[in-house]
């Protein structure tokens, strides 16, 4: 069964953010509530999240910068923000802070919901056209469906090998919850793909060991991680 969407909504009006989150959850989607940017940001750095709603007014660390600090992360993760002010400056000032998208206050529901929906699945259609990812001393080609280790060294994969460094890629350095990965790649999580799991990790990291720096963590009880260690 696959995992709803886990979205992290932040927004200091209470009232709203409570309406907002009854509409998602009857979508189908999971959501987290955080008030401020500081408590979102702390939110953000151990949870592994698919798409961001953020108010522009929100205390603390403000919507853009709050944006600004999730990007500096490195995550790939869509990022809507909203307020209640349609001027120009606002607008531009969101944008260039890194969101996708800003909607301005008052949105019904019905088109929130629309806009979430467009935009991770662009987000996702760009992220699996991605042609390469990079990590130490490897490369991932997506076209060839090859490990190269520095740009001469080749090794083939096979269809689940790669579609798990894909997984581990598109969230570098970010805990990639078990369920989740069984989710994106066997399309199951049940003990036997589990199991199968478990030995596909293990298959990676021979490939890896060559570059010391490149390292697939597990997290006792969550998951993996793909890190590359400076």
């Amino acid at each position: 069964m696959l995992q709803p969407l886990k979205i992290l909504l932040v927004d200091h009006d209470k009232d709203m953010a409570s309406i907002t989150k009854n509409f998602l959850v009857s979508r189908g989607y999971s959501v987290i509530i955080c008030y401020d940017g500081d408590e979102a940001l702390h939110f953000y750095n151990k949870e592994l999240l698919d798409l961001v709603l953020i108010n522009v007014d929100i205390p603390i660390i403000s919507g853009p910068e709050l944006v600004k600090e999730i990007k500096k992360k490195g995550g790939n993760v869509p990022i809507i923000l909203f307020g209640t002010s349609p001027r120009h400056d606002t607008v531009l000032k969101a944008l260039k802070s890194g969101a996708d998208e800003f909607l301005a206050r008052p949105i019904s529901m019905e088109e929130l919901g629309l806009r979430i929906e467009i935009l991770y699945k662009k987000s996702k259609e760009a992220e699996n056209k991605k042609p390469i990812y990079i990590f130490g001393n490897y490369i991932l080609d997506c076209l060839h469906h090859v490990l190269i280790f520095n740009k001469d060294s080749e090794k083939k994969l096979t269809p689940k090998e790669f579609d798990l460094f894909v997984v581990l890629c598109q969230y570098m350095n970010r805990i990639v919850e078990r369920s989740k990965i069984l989710d994106l790649v066997w399309k199951s999580d049940n003990y036997f793909n589990a199991r199968s799991l478990d030995v596909y990790i293990s298959k990676l990291r021979k490939k890896i060991r060559n570059d010391p720096r490149v390292k697939i963590e597990n997290v006792h009880g969550v998951g993996y991680r793909l890190v590359v260690y400076s």
